[in-house]
């Protein structure tokens, strides 16, 4: 199962970051950064399987996927540095299985 990681839309100090559509913008740079074969035509116009949009408890976050270290470093760096810059409140994320789940 790949690892994930939430950048949230809360710095450090608890404050909402600005602009409010901040993850938006975010995921539609990283869109073009996806795994070999999942492109097609449109793909431009679709958002990252491995950088998209969310929102956790009430707080617009993006949750980036720790394959995109392996498809482009420097991308991942990006990403990781643009919530480090912007003093941004970074969660790991934890896979919680469904009741009935056997994994």
């Amino acid at each position: 199962m790949a690892s994930e990681f939430f950048i949230l839309g809360l710095t450090t100090d608890g404050k909402q970051f600005r602009p409010s559509d901040w993850a938006e913008r975010l995921c539609g740079v990283m869109s073009c950064f996806r795994p070999a074969g999942t492109g097609g035509r449109n793909a431009h116009l679709q958002y990252s399987p491995l950088v998209r949009p969310t929102m956790t408890n009430g707080v617009k976050a993006v949750v980036v996927n720790d394959t995109l270290k392996e498809i482009e470093p420097m991308a991942y760096h990006f990403v990781r540095q643009f919530a480090a810059d912007n003093k941004l409140q970074v969660v790991d994320a934890c896979h919680v299985p469904l009741p009935g789940d056997k994994t």
